[in-house]
C-alpha cells in the first residue's frame, strides 16, 4: 500500500513541477497571464527558479513517511517542508546560492529571546560564511544603536569575530536590516559591538528616494490613529510606541499578564491594514503592518524592500542566487511574505527547523559536488 501511494503522492508532485515549469516558460516570454498555473491559482507570483517538487517529496518522504501513513493524508508541514526542499534543491543545483537572509524572533531564536553562544544555528551560520555566502538578518527590531543590535545578536557577531581572529573566516559578509528596510549595518572587525552603521545614502534603492519624510511621518500618524482604536474598541492593556520609521502597540507594562490574544492582534494589524490601505499616504509610501506575536506594529515598507536593498549593497545579487528564510508567511499580519517578490523564500517555524534547514541545505551541497 505504501509504494502505491508514494508513486501516486509522486504523480502529483511530478505534475505540479511541470505546472511550474510552464509558469516559468511562460513568464520569461511576459505572457505569465495564461499560463495553466495561473489559470487555476489566480494569486500565484512570479518563481525565481523551477522547483524539484518530486525529487523534494522523494527525500521528505524517506524522512517523515507520508506514504506509510494509513489515516493521516499528506499535511500542510508535510507539504510546507517538501515545498523548503524543493526550493533548495533547484537553488543548489542552479547555484552558487550568493546570499541567506534570515528573519530573527522565531527563526533564529524564541520570541523575544537573543541570539546566544549556545546557539546551534550559529555554527551553521558559520558554515555558510566559510562557504563564501553572504548573510543578511532582515529583521522587524528597528534601532539606530548598533549595541541594540549587538545585545540581540552577540552570540552570532562573537562567533564571527572570533573566526576572523583564527583566520578562519577573511572577509564575512554579513548585515543587518533592521525595521524591515530602515536601517542597515554591517560587519566590523574594529568596531566595539563589531557592527557599523551605513548612512541610508549608501545604500537606498532610487525608488525609495522618492518617499517623501512629510508622507511617511503623514502614514504613521493615520496608523497611530487606527492603534488608538483598536485599543478603544477592544479596550487593550497597551502601550503606543512611535519611531522615525515605526508606530506600533506593545502589552502595559506593570504587574499582571498583559500578553495581547492571538485574535486582538490578527483584529488590529488587519483593521490598520485596511485604514492604511485605503489613506492617501497609504497610496504613496509602502508600509508593512504585521503581528510581532505579542505587539502590533506598522513599519516603513516591508521586507521585499529589505531583501532587495541587501541585494544591491552586496553588489547586485539576483533573486535566483538569494534565499530568505522566515516563519511569517500566511498573509494576514505576516511581514515575511513579501519577501517572496525579492527572492527565493523557506518557510519555517521554529529555531529548530532553521537549524535542520540549514543542514540539509549543507546536505544537498555535498551532493550536488559528488555528481
Amino acid at each position: 500500500m505504501a509504494t502505491t501511494a508514494h508513486r501516486r503522492y509522486a504523480e502529483i508532485m511530478h505534475d505540479v513541477e511541470e505546472l511550474v515549469n510552464d509558469h516559468i516558460s511562460q513568464q520569461k516570454r511576459g505572457t505569465q497571464a495564461r499560463s495553466k498555473l495561473k489559470l487555476l491559482v489566480p494569486s500565484v507570483g512570479a518563481f525565481f527558479t523551477p522547483l524539484k517538487l518530486e525529487e523534494a517529496f522523494n527525500f521528505q518522504d524517506g524522512r517523515r513517511r507520508i506514504s506509510s501513513r494509513r489515516f493521516v493524508p499528506p499535511s500542510f508541514n508535510d507539504i510546507r517542508l517538501t515545498l523548503n526542499s524543493a526550493q533548495m534543491m533547484s537553488l543548489v543545483s542552479s547555484g552558487p546560492v550568493q546570499l541567506m537572509t534570515f528573519d530573527g524572533d522565531v527563526t533564529l531564536y524564541d520570541d523575544g529571546e537573543s541570539l546566544t553562544d549556545e546557539n546551534p544555528v550559529i555554527p551553521r551560520i558559520l558554515r555558510l560564511l566559510r562557504q563564501g555566502i553572504c548573510v543578511g538578518i532582515v529583521t522587524a527590531a528597528g534601532y539606530t544603536d548598533a549595541k541594540r543590535y549587538y545585545e540581540r545578536l552577540h552570540g552570532l557577531l562573537d562567533a564571527v569575530a572570533n573566526a576572523v581572529t583564527d583566520k578562519e573566516i577573511e572577509d564575512p559578509k554579513v548585515i543587518i536590516l533592521g525595521g524591515e528596510s530602515n536601517y542597515l549595518f554591517e560587519f566590523d572587525y574594529s568596531s566595539e559591538s563589531f557592527l557599523n552603521f551605513v548612512p541610508r545614502d549608501v545604500w537606498l534603492l532610487d525608488e525609495m528616494r522618492k518617499w517623501q519624510e512629510e508622507d511617511i511621518q503623514s502614514l504613521l500618524d493615520v496608523a497611530e490613529g487606527a492603534l488608538n482604536e483598536c485599543i478603544n474598541s477592544m479596550q487593550l492593556s497597551a502601550e503606543m510606541i512611535r519611531k522615525d520609521r515605526a508606530v506600533g502597540i506593545i502589552p502595559s507594562p506593570g504587574p499582571g499578564n498583559h500578553k495581547f490574544t492571538r485574535e486582538q492582534l490578527e483584529e488590529t494589524v488587519l483593521v490598520t491594514q485596511q485604514i492604511l490601505e485605503l489613506s492617501d499616504p497609504g497610496k504613496k509610501v509602502p508600509f508593512c503592518a504585521f503581528n510581532g506575536g505579542n505587539d502590533a506594529f506598522v513599519d516603513i515598507g516591508d521586507k521585499s524592500w529589505g531583501v532587495l536593498s541587501c541585494q544591491r549593497y552586496l553588489g547586485g545579487i539576483d533573486g535566483s542566487k538569494t534565499l530568505h528564510v522566515g516563519d511569517q508567511f500566511l498573509s494576514a499580519g505576516a511581514n515575511d511574505f513579501k519577501a517572496r517578490l525579492a527572492c527565493t523564500t523557506a518557510w519555517i517555524a521554529s529555531p529548530a527547523e532553521t537549524v535542520a534547514l540549514l543542514d540539509e541545505f549543507h546536505f544537498h551541497c555535498g551532493s550536488q559536488e559528488q555528481q
